[in-house]
């Protein structure tokens, strides 16, 4: 009966699964559950193609943030949100073009930032640039930082599964 609507999973591709076998008990997910949108066709009264183009991935995450600027540093208000592998923000909720899309892909590390004098900050390592992003509570920049950690967590086991074992040389 529970798999009568259709549950839809989505996946870090962007694919969406239809459950139509019990979900199996060890599956690596991330922690924030708040973050993940299961759909179902019936809630929406639409099919499973309908759904698929639209629905978010699995860890998807938006909000307000503050970001350092690049060049003069002062801090302005952005609406950021995550989707698969890439990181967007915006000038405001309402707007339709991104100011820059960050591929996560890129991204070497996030973590905590200290250095500032606004309070909730954290920072993305990029190969040029760091990106220094501040949220209002500690909070949701914990909840930042946890889905974004997972998110270069799943890359990295991506690209681990794709190159294969490394082999080492022995001279």
């Amino acid at each position: 009966m529970h798999f009568a609507n259709q549950p839809l999973i989505g996946s870090e591709t962007g694919t969406l699964i239809v459950l139509k076998h019990p979900y199996p008990h060890k599956v690596e997910e991330p922690s924030i559950y708040e973050s993940v949108r299961v759909h179902t066709a019936m809630q929406t009264g639409r099919t499973e193609n309908d759904l698929v183009p639209n629905a978010p991935s699995l860890g998807t995450e938006e909000g307000y943030l503050i970001k350092q600027g690049k060049i003069v540093k002062n801090w302005k208000t952005r609406w950021f949100t995550l989707h698969r592998n890439e990181l967007k923000y915006f000038k405001d909720q309402t707007a339709t073009e991104p100011i820059r899309a960050l591929d996560l892909t890129e991204c070497s590390a996030v973590q905590f930032d200290y250095s500032q004098e606004r309070v909730n900050c954290f920072c993305l390592v990029f190969p040029l640039r760091t990106y220094y992003l501040c949220a209002k509570t500690g909070i949701e920049a914990d909840e930042w930082i946890k889905i974004l950690r997972w998110k270069l967590s799943q890359i990295r086991k991506q690209v681990e599964q794709r190159s294969g074992p490394t082999s080492q040389l022995h001279p």
